[in-house]
């Protein structure tokens, strides 16, 4: 059976060329959507290359959107238009499905958050003002009320920080969205971590950006790198996840966080921070915007704490730089819709998201407990209060076939794929959200099966391409 073999050709590496050639024949037509890409070593062997590279320009070519690969079934060309592989799937799994999915970064579930909710549109619905502003257009920061509520809120979880320097948008992924629109032109470079958030990767995708991969370790970024980097490929900005990195759970030490900021003054570069988590345990930390105020845009988001649907989150920036967020929010969306931040201010105002984010404290310290217990043997990274544990797989373990075995017993996990910046060679390594679990139960049942599938001798597991 002949299959599809293209035409290596240009300067660069092969597997950037094979890369190149897939997103070419996909634009030409010349593979279909839903085309099953050949076997890695069948290609490998008509082309005259290593498996090791057809498995890199796979993927690449499925961190440029071009394809998506199936866990025991193959590499199959995407759709025109279709979303990044990282969210095909935002959705947790019905209670009743069978599937404990520990894939997804996402609170968990309480029935105080729907009542919650319920008692914050109640009180907007015997608002007349409230009701009025909310089918009325608004200034695009926010109204100064709701900047006011947030920055109060945001002082009690250890992130102090003036209401006018706040301007509020509609979560995280769009507060990146901003940020990259804001401070970079298209053609520009941004650096972050080797392993990043799949968002940013879309967000630079969209915005025609270039990136630069940067290693770290386990106190985060590597600042020797960081600057080693920008003497080969000056950038405009730096993402950077300090509290909490996704996927790794790393925190960027204090030592570093000063190096940093230290360099992107000497440099004179945007600092993009992430801080998703503002607050994760007792261990003080100093948030980049405290040391560089002047160079840093810090996102924040209710996401994490009280539901991403609700889609609210705030960014602050130096004063300077609001003329420019604002002119990119007003082209995107006009506003943030008032109606849904005033409801997040009062669920904030009523004294229920304090009580929540007790409760959902005390519940990720058990649940990390439970994980870190279960999971000992195979020294699983993270931090107590988080939502998610890295496990880099023990021995000569593949990815793939142990995210098959767990998907064929009910257990959804992350890989390593969905991170990558750029070209970055993807660590045997899977991201757990004990977070997402229905509940402890479920949350116990997943860990056995996967210590169970991690200390399988199944000679499956441990194959080679």
């Amino acid at each position: 059976m002949t299959i599809w073999t293209p035409t290596l050709s240009g300067s660069g590496p092969r597997y950037r060329q094979l890369a190149d050639a897939i997103a070419a024949a996909v634009a030409s037509g010349e593979l279909a959507a839903g085309h099953k890409l050949p076997p890695q070593r069948r290609l490998a062997d008509a082309l005259g290359v290593t498996v090791g590279t057809v498995t890199r320009a796979y993927a690449v070519a499925e961190q440029r959107g071009v394809v998506s690969a199936r866990v025991g079934s193959g590499t199959y060309v995407r759709g025109a238009g279709a979303p990044h592989p990282a969210f095909d799937h935002v959705r947790r799994a019905a209670p009743d499905s069978g599937i404990v999915d520990l894939s997804l970064s996402l609170p968990p579930p309480h029935p105080q958050r729907e009542a919650s909710l319920a008692r914050a549109m109640q009180s907007i619905q015997h608002d007349p003002n409230l009701l009025r502003a909310a089918i009325d257009y608004q200034p695009e920061a926010g109204l100064t009320w709701q900047r006011e509520v947030i920055a109060g809120w945001l002082a009690t979880l250890g992130r102090p920080v003036p209401a006018d320097e706040l301007v509020i948008n509609q979560g995280g992924m769009h507060g990146i969205f901003l940020s990259l629109s804001a401070l970079l032109s298209p053609g520009e470079r941004l650096a972050a971590e080797r392993l990043t958030y799949p968002g940013l990767i879309s967000g630079l995708q969209q915005l025609s950006l270039k990136s630069v991969a940067i290693a770290h370790d386990d106190e985060g970024i590597d600042i020797d790198a960081l600057a080693r980097a920008f003497e080969q490929q000056p950038f405009r900005a730096l993402y950077v996840m300090p509290t909490c990195h996704n996927p790794t759970t790393a925190r960027l030490s204090e030592t570093r966080r000063h190096a940093l900021v230290a360099l992107a003054r000497e440099k004179q570069f945007w600092l993009i921070e992430d801080d998703i988590h503002p607050q994760l345990d007792d261990e003080p930390v100093t948030p980049l915007y405290h040391l560089a105020p002047e160079y840093t845009v810090t996102l924040f988001s209710v996401a994490k704490l009280l539901g991403g649907g609700l889609r609210v989150g705030a960014m602050r920036a130096p004063l300077t730089l609001h003329g420019r967020l604002t002119a990119a929010l007003r082209a995107q969306s006009w506003m943030p819709p008032p109606l849904m931040a005033s409801l997040v201010c009062r669920w904030i105002e009523s004294g229920d998201a304090d009580a929540l984010l007790q409760w959902q404290r005390e519940e990720l310290e058990w649940r990390f407990d439970r994980a870190q217990e279960k999971l000992a043997a195979f020294h699983p990274q993270g931090q107590r209060g988080g939502f998610y544990l890295w496990l880099a797989l023990p021995g000569e373990l593949r990815t793939s076939h142990v995210v098959g075995q767990l998907q064929a017993q009910g257990v959804n996990v992350s890989t390593a794929e969905s991170f990558c910046l750029g070209s970055v060679s993807a660590p045997q390594a899977i991201r757990v959200c004990i977070s997402a679990a229905e509940s402890r139960e479920a949350l116990e049942h997943a860990l056995r099966i996967i210590a169970a599938t991690l200390g399988d001798p199944d000679p499956m597991l441990w194959q080679t391409l």
